[in-house]
């Protein structure tokens, strides 16, 4: 058998004249997507997938059998067929992600109070999964029933899909049982994207969720993975479910001898022109009388969200101490301690020490040079 060179020129031609059209109408489609998103989103998501396809039809149209030899015919039309089922399916899922995305986008676009964007976000982002493992698995059969022998044997594997099919799901049970609880979290709208999580006492939140796992960032950029089945058989905090404002709380502990009405009035003077707090809530109040000579003070400020509650707190808890310090220090954390042989502490000299003129020893076992 004789190939003309004309043929191989032609196909490599053809193959090279649709990679060039392609790459005309992206350029032309990326001018259109400054005024639109979705082709934008299309051409960022469709380019290279839209090579692959046009190079691939190219090679189908320009190929002809006398090209190989008649043994290897079979095994090129054969693989041609699977790699034009890979590319087109590729280009099927980046489309519909680009539709997608468009979605997202818009979403995201959402500021405060995005309880509602995210939870639709949430169930795109799963859905869109699922729906490309579908294609995928669908693609994946396509291709294996372009091989005569496997089309022979497709009766009898339907007529042994029930036997086969009880195998799989006894030996894929957990992963079966953590798919479905994923479909059960996003669609009870249990938990979304960007939700404030703790969980196994680590704080963080929600950054990827899928059929099987959940990512969620903790707040020192630590990654926790868990399975999706751990969300449905253990109780965890989520502190975005209904809204993402928080109360936070301060605790100091001081002496008897602290102002509170004066420091109940130095925390609102402080908070009042916070930029984090959000006008809402606020207190301070005695919480607890403790045994050491001590007083429990409870300080409570809202915020918008946990992160700007926690620097609210900081910056809080910062501010009181350094007024205690500068203006009451009398009322700093101090134990009171009476002996029996020497009086109160009250009326400890220098160093705390008891004075004793009467040359009783110092209590750091050696005699008072008095």
């Amino acid at each position: 058998m004789t190939v003309s060179p004309t043929d191989w020129l032609l196909l490599i031609g053809s193959v090279f004249a649709a990679v060039v059209g392609v790459e005309l109408v992206r350029r032309l489609l990326l001018k259109a997507g400054r005024t639109w998103d979705f082709i934008g989103h299309l051409v960022r998501r469709c380019t290279w997938p839209g090579f692959a396809v046009a190079a691939v039809v190219a090679f189908n149209a320009a190929f002809t059998p006398n090209m190989v030899s008649r043994s290897a015919e079979p095994l090129v039309e054969r693989f041609m067929g699977v790699i034009t089922i890979a590319v087109v399916t590729w280009l099927v899922i980046q489309a519909a992600y680009a539709v997608t995305d468009l979605v997202l986008d818009q979403l995201e676009r959402v500021e405060e109070d995005n309880r509602r964007a995210r939870r639709t976000r949430t169930q795109i982002a799963l859905v869109r999964r699922v729906a490309a493992a579908v294609i995928i698995v669908i693609a994946f059969g396509a291709a294996l029933f372009s091989f005569p022998e496997v089309r022979a044997l497709g009766a009898g594997l339907l007529a042994s899909a029930g036997i086969f099919g009880a195998i799989i799901g006894i030996a894929a049970q957990s992963t079966i049982g953590n798919m479905i609880a994923g479909l059960q979290l996003v669609f009870s709208d249990a938990l979304r994207l960007d939700d404030v999580v703790v969980v196994n006492g680590e704080w963080g939140r929600i950054e990827e969720l899928t059929l099987t796992y959940v990512v969620v960032r903790s707040w020192d950029e630590r990654r926790l993975v868990f399975p999706v089945s751990f969300f449905t058989q253990n109780p965890f905090e989520n502190w975005t479910r209904h809204g993402s404002r928080v109360i936070g709380h301060v605790y100091i502990r001081v002496d008897w001898s602290v102002p509170v009405p004066e420091l109940r009035e130095e925390l609102h003077r402080f908070i009042k022109d916070h930029p984090l707090w959000d006008q809402k809530d606020w207190t301070l109040q005695v919480t607890d009388v403790l045994p050491n000579g001590l007083v429990e003070l409870r300080a409570l400020m809202s915020a918008a969200d946990s992160a700007s509650v926690w620097d609210l707190k900081a910056d809080a808890r910062e501010h009181l101490v350094a007024y205690l310090r500068a203006n009451h220090p009398h009322a700093l954390p101090r134990f009171r301690v009476e002996s029996s042989s020497y009086g109160a502490f009250a009326d400890s000299g220098p160093g705390g020490w008891p004075k004793d003129p009467r040359g009783a020893r110092d209590q750091r076992g050696g005699q008072n040079p008095a």
